[in-house]
């Protein structure tokens, strides 16, 4: 008999938006440039003062810190949410190593193995990654282009709720939609958690990027929700950390508290130079995003008017975050998105964009669709978008007819 790994190891998928990496690696030996709209990863400089916090920093010794992390930070952290409009205590939040470990303590405090997780799809493929280290199975239901990737009608999470749901996850704004959810879509997916005794989870990691005068509405503030909402944060995309690694879980829920506290004992404590990184970052003014707002609206309506003109694409417009979905004239968004970098060249540049296929849990789904993120300076973006143009006009497989994705496929013989 040889040796296997597990069965979680074998079912982890590989990441939706890195899958098509080997053959952007491939293409830059050839000397090639390839722009990266595949990963929301921002061009935007990590503000200078928190570089600064930890140059500055009095340390002899780096230790360990409080479980939940260091109280200053947490100080800190209230503080920032109650200017956000979310009153919330030290007492409630837990520092966690970035959102992808909120996310994951979150799924094991809330389900057990076996449990189920209804989230709307498109989602951050990701979720996927955290549900199979859980042993939770995702239960999804589907939102649709045609009206902007909006909350699917609650009746669709009515129907697919079993015994064994114990939580409904979104992402808000959202990854990979841009969609921003309504409080009304807020307040009904709460009403469902009341009514079927359910977790509501909600990943809130691009708040402060919101366009056209909208706001993001934080879970913890619908009315009622204390013992069902918790939150899932990061400062990764707010403050353009993605490598700080510096998140948290909030939540008023007692009980969910304690339970992620004991699972964040079992890694003893988050990053020390992290917390310091995210002190800095709290204290910038409110300035910071209204600058880095700006910014990132006008590379969404350069994105959005760019696709928008191109023939056979369709793209809503996104409300937030920095990413936009969009249904191109291919047969075969993941094959576009390989010949791209094999096959293609404008002016010996491409780019690298993420196939939908990856944000989707119900096969055939996404499959003419891609997200791409908007996270590069406007010069280069124009670069980026105008390759795609070209290489929408050359690719063998171009199709201006919608292929019949699988559901629709079943739907039709039935």
């Amino acid at each position: 008999m040889s040796l296997s790994v597990s069965q979680r190891g074998q079912e982890m998928p590989v990441s939706p938006f890195r899958k098509l990496a080997p053959f952007a690696e491939a293409a830059k030996e050839r000397g090639r440039q390839v722009y990266h709209l595949n990963i929301g990863q921002p061009d935007i400089a990590t503000p200078p003062s928190m570089f600064d916090a930890v140059r500055k920093a009095d340390i002899r010794v780096l230790a360990y810190s409080h479980g939940a992390g260091t109280d200053s930070y947490r100080q800190k952290l209230a503080a920032y949410y109650h200017r956000a409009g979310i009153e919330v205590t030290t007492e409630e939040i837990l520092v966690t190593t970035a959102g992808s470990e909120a996310i994951l303590f979150a799924l094991l405090t809330c389900l057990n193995p076996g449990d189920e997780l209804v989230i709307p799809e498109p989602f951050y493929g990701t979720y996927t990654a955290f549900a199979i280290a859980a042993g939770v199975k995702i239960v999804t239901v589907t939102a649709t282009i045609d009206n902007g990737f909006a909350l699917p009608p609650l009746a669709d999470f009515e129907a697919v709720i079993t015994p064994r749901t114990k939580a409904i996850l979104l992402c808000n704004p959202s990854n990979p939609t841009g969609h921003v959810y309504t409080q009304t879509e807020l307040d009904g997916l709460l009403s469902i958690c009341q009514r079927h005794q359910l977790y509501l989870l909600s990943d809130e990691a691009y708040r402060e990027y919101c366009y056209d005068g909208a706001r993001s509405i934080s879970a913890l503030n619908l009315a009622g929700g204390e013992e069902y909402v918790i939150v899932l944060d990061t400062i990764s995309k707010r403050y353009s950390a993605c490598g700080a690694r510096v998140g948290s879980l909030v939540t008023r829920n007692k009980d969910v508290f304690q339970a992620a506290f004991h699972f964040a004992q079992m890694r003893i404590s988050p990053p020390g130079l992290g917390m310091l990184l995210g002190e800095a970052a709290v204290a910038l003014p409110e300035s910071y995003f209204d600058e880095n707002r700006a910014e990132y609206q006008a590379r969404r309506d350069l994105t959005v008017r760019r696709l928008q003109a191109m023939p056979g694409v369709q793209c809503p417009v996104p409300g937030g975050a920095f990413y936009v979905m969009a249904h191109l004239p291919v047969d075969d968004a993941e094959r576009f998105g390989e010949w791209l970098l094999t096959d293609f060249e404008y002016e010996n540049q491409t780019l690298m964009l993420s196939p939908a296929n990856g944000f989707y849990q119900t096969p055939g789904l996404g499959r003419q669709q891609v997200r791409l993120a908007y996270i590069l300076n406007l010069t280069d973006l124009a670069a980026a978008l105008t390759c795609l143009e070209h290489a929408l006009l050359a690719y063998p497989g171009r199709t201006l007819e919608p292929v019949l994705e699988a559901s629709e496929a079943a739907a039709t013989l039935a």
